[in-house]
Formats: structure tokens, sequence, C-alpha cells
């Protein structure tokens, strides 16, 4: 959710392509310097510029570690509360933080909704989160959902992270109201019908016309908000569903419909698939990394088992270009399915993950572009693929044309 991240161009994409999940396909990228490795921020997981996804790839690497129980160094938490400014909301990234925050600071909510999650999971921040969910609450429009910027129009995306966020701080969503709606009835506004092209997925928002659009990342993120499920969750209950029935379907039932439009969507390859305007259409790893936790959260991990497969045999070279945040989806995915994220497809993700944090050793690394193979075939630290990141950004901003929420999303929701 992924997802993703970004910048104010890139945020709009992303927002679109995946929360958590933005790099979409391993391709050529370029590799960090050394002295972009030395200048990182202590603390921060991956060495890519942190100024468009710092918190978000912070929160993700944490909430992943805590997973597998993993206690990540003080130093990493520190650097994510170190973030917050003191109304309670996070920003993608803040390079001075003894600097207070401003009217110029570029708040969002699905920085503070990650933040919220992964401090909710490690303990003992209750604080911090109190703030943020405060902040949070102040930003829910009158349609019961969060845009990705205050007072933006509400997507499917950010809603669902907030709904996360809620649920980790112990809050109930449904009694998270403003104008008499709460996160669920926004949530279910983006979830299209049964009849009609897009059986049963969620859109991303409405589009000028007010019509929907069926979105795959908006459906996987849809998906877990409708069920009250954060970033990290456990397979659910066994279950299968066809998209039937009219009139407005209960949460539940919108999660079974959007939980069978992804299953659907990954029937003959095992991943959805990205189309950057201009290119021919790629595997969607992030997306299908977010996909994976939906269908498992939703059906079971049986249902999800197809497309963690494909992960398994093809989402490594991925990883290692993109960096922290798309390792610790990875880890996220094999949670959701009871997957030993150690042995992943033959390699263990938490050692990867952790290999990009603070602490670990730092490679050896020059500015060249190599392409996958190579990738594969030497070692890094795990942080690179931001060159995939722009060119996602620029190329759907310009295909798609929808602007800065500041974005949506997204996620998700990563260099």
């Amino acid at each position: 959710m992924n997802v993703r991240r970004r910048s104010a161009a890139a945020l709009a994409a992303i927002a679109v392509l995946g929360a958590a999940a933005p790099a979409v396909a391993a391709g050529p990228s370029p590799s960090p310097s050394a002295s972009a490795s030395a200048s990182a921020p202590v603390g921060l997981y991956g060495t890519a510029d942190p100024t468009y996804d710092g918190v978000w790839r912070q929160s993700l690497a944490l909430l992943a570690q805590d997973t597998v129980g993993v206690e990540p160094p003080a130093r990493a938490v520190d650097w994510l509360t170190g973030q917050q400014c003191a109304d309670g909301a996070f920003a993608p990234f803040r390079a001075d933080p003894a600097k207070p925050c401003d009217a110029k600071t570029m708040v969002d909510t699905n920085s503070t909704a990650a933040a919220v999650q992964a401090l909710a999971a490690l303990g003992g921040h209750d604080a911090a989160t109190g703030k943020a969910v405060a902040w949070l609450k102040s930003a829910q429009n009158k349609d019961g959902g969060w845009g990705y910027s205050p007072g933006g129009p509400s997507d499917a995306n950010s809603t669902s992270v907030v709904i996360g966020a809620l649920v980790a701080a112990g809050q109930k969503p449904e009694r998270v109201a403003r104008g008499g709606k709460t996160p669920y009835d926004a949530l279910l506004a983006f979830a299209l019908p049964c009849d009609g092209e897009g059986e049963g997925a969620f859109a991303f928002q409405p589009d000028e016309k007010g019509e929907l659009s069926a979105n795959a990342d908006a459906t996987a993120a849809g998906v877990l908000g409708a069920l009250g499920k954060g970033l990290a969750t456990g397979p659910g209950e066994a279950a299968d569903a066809d998209c039937a029935g009219s009139g407005e379907p209960t949460r539940q039932q919108a999660a079974a419909h959007g939980a069978a439009y992804l299953a659907r969507a990954v029937a003959k390859t095992g991943h959805l698939t990205s189309a950057l305007p201009g290119a021919a259409d790629q595997p969607d790893y992030g997306n299908t990394a977010d996909a994976v936790v939906a269908l498992a959260a939703q059906g079971g991990a049986e249902r999800a088992a197809k497309p963690l497969r494909w992960l398994e045999k093809n989402a490594v070279t991925w990883a290692k270009q993109s960096g922290p945040a798309a390792w610790a989806q990875l880890v996220l995915a094999a949670h959701a399915t009871g997957t030993d994220p150690r042995a992943f497809g033959g390699t263990d993700l938490v050692a990867q993950l952790q290999a990009t944090g603070p602490g670990a050793p730092t490679a050896s690394v020059t500015v060249t572009a190599t392409t996958a193979s190579e990738d594969e075939e030497k070692k890094e630290d795990g942080s690179g693929g931001v060159g995939v990141w722009w060119f996602v950004g620029a190329c759907l901003v310009a295909g798609i044309g929808i602007g800065f929420l500041i974005s949506g999303r997204n996620r998700k929701r990563q260099p």
C-alpha cells in the first residue's frame, strides 16, 4: 500500500500506483554514491534521498522487524520520533528536526499514519501516537475520510492507512466521525458495484465527473481498511466470495468483493501489472506484495498463494534496487501468509532489511547504471532504486495528470 514516498509530483503518481509500493519494475537505475551513503541521516534506513519518503520507509522498516520479533536499533526509533512536529503530525522528512514545524512544513496523513502504526507496534510511545492520532482526527474530512494532505479530497489509500493507525492506537474507527460520517462511510464510497467494469474493486478517488475506476493499489488498501486492519496483519479466516448483489455493501462485503477483484487480477500471471506511459506493461512488484497482504487478510493464506510464489521467485532484484521499504513490504507479505521471511525463495528478507539500517556495514558503491542481473550478482546495501522512483513519478504524473494531493499515499504507500 503501497505506495508506496516522494516529490510533489511523484507523490501523486505513487498514490495511484502504490502505497506502499512505488518502484514498479526492476530495471536499470543509478546506484547511490559513496558520498550520499556517508551523509545519510543517522538512524535512517536506506541511503537514498529521504526528502519524500523518509518517515514512510522508516515506519515500514520498523513495523516489518516487529512482526518477526526483531528489536530495531534505538537510534532508528529515535530518528522516527524525532521527525514528529509539535502538533503531532509527521512530514515525509525534516532535515533539521530541531527547527520547529511551521506553515511551510508539508505534513501529511500517510506519513503520520504509518508512523503511528510503527510506534504503536513497538510500544512505549503513547504520547507520540496520541498526539499523532489527535492531529489525524483534526484533519478528517466531512465525508469521514482523509486525503494525503490536510484539507485535500479524501482517497481510498489515505483513508485506509489512517484506519490502520486508529486501530493500532486502540481507537474504534466507526466512532471517529466528522459531519456524521465515519472513515468506513468514506471508504465504502470508493467501492465499485458488482455490475459493470471493475466489479468489486475500489477506486482511488472519483474522477472529475464523479465516476469511479478500478485501481488495484487502492483496492489492496481498501480491503485492509474495510477489514479494520493495518499494514501489518496476519492471515484471516479462509474465505472466498464473488462480487454479487446490489445496493451498498457492508464493509465486510466490500472487503470480500475487493479481494475477489484482486484474485482475478493475479489469476493468470501471479502478479499485478503496471503500464507506464510510452512503455510496455511491466510487473508491479510493490502492488503485488500489497495484494498478497490484502488477499491473505481477507481470505486466508491459501488465497494469496499464487502471487506469493511469484514474489518469492521474482521480487528480490526489485527489492535490492528499491531499498528498505521494498524489503519491508516483502516481510509484511510473508507475515500475512504465515511464510518464513528468513527463507523467502532462498533469501533472508530480515537480514536484507537490517543490512539497510543503522549500524550495518556500508558497501562500496559507485555512481553507475546497473542492470537487474548485475544487481543480482553484486553485494548492495539495499537502498538503491531512487532513479526508478523519479522515473515512475514523472511518467505517471505526465500520463495521468492528477497533480499534487499532496498526492495520495503512498503508500503507500520508497527508495
